[in-house]
Formats: C-alpha cells, structure tokens, sequence
C-alpha cells in the first residue's frame, strides 16, 4: 500500500474546488477493502483522525483534512461488473463517474445521476446523495443505490441490501459481517419537502441503506456500491432557449414543468436548467453566439420516440412563444456531438467561476439552497436584491425545475468574503422559513455546519451527534463533517 508523507506529494490532498484547505500527516492510497480495515483499525485504536479524499470536486471542505491522516479512494477504481440484462454496475467507491459513464456506453446503459463535475468519483456521489440536472426527472443518487459495502470506524464492515434492512420506527440495528450488530436510534426531524441534501437522512422505519447515503462519510466508509441503471434512450432533444427578462423565463419554467408532471402530457423533460446574465456574461467571449440582449436562459433535455418528434418540437415551440422566448436564436442540439457542445457551454461557467475564485484566493461562497416551487420567484429576487445591494459580483445558474439555483458570489477580498458570509445565512435562513432546505445537492461539510442551525434545533444536532458517536465511539472518522465539534464535545 502507498503512503505519502512530503508535503510536496500530500499538497494536493489539502484543498477542494471551494479552495477550503487544510492539513495533515500522512495520505494512505488502499487497494483493497482488507487494506482499508487495517488503516481503520490502527487509526481507531490511536484515536487518529482520518479524513477521506475522493476526487476532491466537492465544494464544502467535506474532503479537505484538519489534521490526522487522508485515505484517498484513488486505488480503489475497480469495476467490478456490468449487468446488461438486470441493468446494474459493481463499482469500487473511487472509480470516476466519466469512467462508468464511457464504459456504461458499450452495453447501451446509462447512468441518470449526473452532478455538472463528471470527474468526481463515485463514493463520493454516494455520501451526499448528489443529483444534477437529471434529477429534475429521475431522482438524486439515493434512487439508484441498490447495495453498499461499508467499513465502520472500529475496522469492522458490513454489507447493505436495499429492501433487506429496515428501522422499526426510528430504532434498528446494524447486521456486521462478524456476526456483531449495533443497536442504533436515528434522529427524529422533519425534512424539507423538496430536494433536500442537509443532515442524516432520518425517517420512521426508513431502509437502512438511505442512513448511509448523504451522510458525507461521517457513519463509515463506502468501499463498493451496486447502482441501478437504465437504457439509453433512442433519442434526446436538448435547446439552449434564451429569454430578454428574467420574468419570462420563469414563466417558461411553470408552464413546462406543469405539463413535465402531467402524464397526459407529451413534454416530460428530464433536465430544466436555469443561466443567468452575469453567468452568460461570463462566457461571452468564448461563445460569440450569445445575444447581446439576452438577461436569461433556459436549457431543456428531453427523451423522445421518433413517432412524436414533430408533435415535441410543436410542443415546446409554443411553450416558448407563450413566454416571450427568442425564437429566433435557439441552440438545438439532437446529435450525440452537439449535445456535447451545449454540455461544454453549461460547464464552462462553474470552470470560470472556480478561476476567479482561486485567482481572488478566497473560499468560494455559493449558495445550494432549494424552497417550493411556488416560492422560487420570491426566493430568487429576495437573494438578488440582498447580494446587489451589497455590492457583491455574483453569477446564478442551476437545477431550476427543482426550484434549485445556485447563486455564486464572488468576493475579491477577505472583507468581501465576510460579507458574503453574511448574506449567506440570511439565505439560509429565508430559504428554511419559505419551507425549503439550506442544501439540496452539496451537503454540509465543514464550510456550512454554523448554518445548520437555522434549520435544526441545537437538541436535533446533538441527536445528530449522538447518532454519529454510535458508529464512531473514538470520533475519528470525517470530524467536522455535517457535525460543528462543540457538539461532539458534549459526548465525550
């Protein structure tokens, strides 16, 4: 097993694309699960800590160390089998999500999950249930986990089945392959009815196997996972639509996210992504072909049959019409090629925004806060006055079918940046009061557990934290995760 310990070799192992950084001794690389159990059992017996680093594409520090030693998933990149009949992959937790995706293409299946960073690896899709632009249709990765090997803190590991394991109300038990079992009561909240990645996922008589999903790494480690896949479509319709006000365009997102839910309907889009001005501003002079009087923009995807190619186009066309949409300069895309290029566009404004970001050298502040779909409008220009009024430069795009954008805010210096920390919990805090979630796809991690508050109760965190020290009596694994420490201290 390689380890690493020069500080020129482990300096990559000490940041994420939030430019969060940290430190630590030593960074492990196992290839096994045996090899895994042996850094556990040694860390768990030392009472090191151990952080783990997957391909580091997060944005809230979950993977960034304070101190002990890193396990990085890298070596652990096998596929293991792909099923074409039953539809499923075995995957070990560091294989890339790129990776399954291209190798997912010669069976004709495919993956639904799909976070804007297709470089980040598996396990760490798994630990914050994350979602993308396909969640709009399909779901966020909880939909499609069907088995998860885990190894706890004390070395010792266990296997979870979906549809085997379930809690009796908020109480059960965890089955160990040693034939031991740990008896476990599971924080007892209401969780947001919308897309929703904040906390323990905690319900009465919940499958077992969702604990562990979004729990950012804080319960034990995911070695493998069994995904459930799909077939790939026979064709995909994709439009880049763009808008003169942002009104509009919002209009355009309530008519065709209506008819999406209706099942007499033909539009069923699997993505409805929203890009703002500043965001398109971003980008201008890489894409010449955006109109200079846009303020907005809309991306569709849908899956279609032949047989109603013409009565979708018909559709969508109208939808467009009715809500003042620029007919005349529509990006479509129905090839595999030009699907790609608009996927270029889309990703080429979160790579900008992380340039500016490590060019200013500052810790990226963007908000993953998700409400109702009745409440978006309200939401959106509540946060859109707070940050211009504050004379902050910010970009927004996003999951808007899930009434999910991110507003990225930009700060060029440290006083900035308090600012925007500022504003940041004041979104959280109207996003938690219009009945939404102050995460929706990213998770907690170490940069947002002082938010936590504003949507759990101290005594609901400390369950929390109970729940944790469960699994990890010595608190070794992934501390500072989801959890803020002064709550763990209260239990030791």
């Amino acid at each position: 097993m390689i380890k690493k310990i020069s500080k020129s070799e482990i300096e990559n192992y000490l940041t994420d694309e939030a430019n969060y950084k940290g430190n630590c001794e030593e960074v492990y690389f196992p290839e096994t699960e045996e090899e895994v159990r042996s850094i556990f059992k040694t860390a768990n017996q030392n009472k090191t800590s151990i952080t783990i680093s997957g391909a580091r594409t997060g944005l809230t520090g979950g993977c960034v160390p304070q101190k002990g030693i890193v396990l990085s998933t890298e070596k652990l990149n096998k596929i293991i089998e792909i099923n074409s009949e039953e539809k499923y992959a075995i995957v070990e937790s560091g294989v890339f999500l790129s990776d399954l995706q291209s190798e997912l293409k010669n069976s004709n299946l495919f993956y639904a999950p799909n976070p804007t960073e297709t470089n980040c690896a598996i396990g760490g899709t798994v630990t914050t249930n994350a979602s993308g632009g396909r969640t709009f249709k399909y779901g966020a990765t909880r939909s499609f986990v069907e088995s998860i090997d885990v190894v706890l803190p004390s070395g010792e590991c266990t296997t979870i089945n979906r549809g085997e394991q379930f809690l009796k109300e908020y109480s059960g038990q965890i089955n160990l392959t040693s034939d031991k079992t740990i008896q476990i009561e599971i924080p007892q909240y209401k969780m947001p009815n919308t897309k929703h990645a904040a906390a323990y996922f905690c319900k009465a008589d919940m499958d077992l196997i969702d604990l562990f999903i979004g729990a950012e790494g804080t319960l034990g480690f995911i070695t493998r996972v069994k995904l459930k896949l799909n077939s790939v479509p026979n064709n995909i319709l994709s439009m880049l639509i763009y808008f003169d006000n942002e009104n509009d365009s919002f209009s355009f997102v309530d008519e065709t996210r209506s008819k999406s839910k209706n099942k007499n309907s033909i539009i069923d889009f699997r993505e409805l992504e929203f890009i703002d001005n500043n965001s398109l501003n971003l980008i201008r002079e890489e894409f010449s072909s955006i109109p200079t009087n846009t303020k907005a923009a809309i991306y569709i995807e849908q899956e279609y049959s032949d047989e109603i190619e013409d009565d979708l186009l018909g559709e969508v066309l109208e939808s467009i019409e009715n809500n003042n949409g620029d007919s005349e300069n529509i990006w479509f895309a129905q090839s595999e090629k030009e699907t790609e290029n608009i996927k270029a566009f889309r990703h080429a404004i979160p790579t900008k925004i992380n340039e500016i970001i490590a060019r200013n050298n500052v810790t990226k502040v963007g908000t993953d806060t998700a409400v109702p779909d009745s409440k978006f409008s309200e939401f959106y220009f509540y946060t859109k006055e707070l940050i211009t009024n504050s004379n902050i430069e910010y970009a927004v795009f996003g999951h808007i079918g899930d009434s999910h954008v991110h507003f990225n805010m930009l700060p060029k210096n440290e006083v900035e940046l308090k600012t925007c920390k500022d504003i940041y919990r004041k979104i959280c805090k109207k996003s938690v009061e219009l009945g939404g979630t102050i995460s929706a796809e990213h998770g907690i991690g170490k940069l947002k557990t002082q938010y936590l508050t504003e949507m759990f109760s101290e005594e609901e965190i400390l369950q929390m934290a109970k729940l944790k020290k469960t699994f990890d009596p010595n608190l070794i694994l992934n501390i500072g995760n989801i959890i803020e420490e002064k709550y763990l201290e209260l239990l030791k």
